[in-house]
């Protein structure tokens, strides 16, 4: 039934869970404080961590992958990902 994870897998998985946390968490903390200049500090900052998390894991992803794809492949991955940053962070 269960299988061996795979450690990049289970790096990602993790960092994700670890994400989900922290916003249900930050959720928690604008209802608790009820004000909104501290809830939009609050969501100031899950807008900074969640890039971050999105460049660990891609980077643990493609560091599993690096034997796998080819080099030219994995530069359009990372050239993906910085559009979808570079989309995100554009006003």
């Amino acid at each position: 039934m269960f299988t061996l994870l795979e450690k990049a897998v289970l790096g990602m998985a993790l960092l994700r869970i670890l994400s989900g946390g922290l916003e249900v968490f930050a959720a928690y903390l604008m209802i608790r404080f009820n004000e909104l200049d501290k809830a939009l500090i609050i969501n100031g900052s899950l807008a900074f961590i969640g890039p971050l998390v999105l460049i660990l894991t891609t980077a643990i992803g493609l560091t599993g992958l690096a034997e796998q794809v080819s080099f030219k492949k994995l530069i359009l991955i990372i050239l993906g990902v910085s559009f979808i940053i570079a989309g995100v962070k554009s006003n």
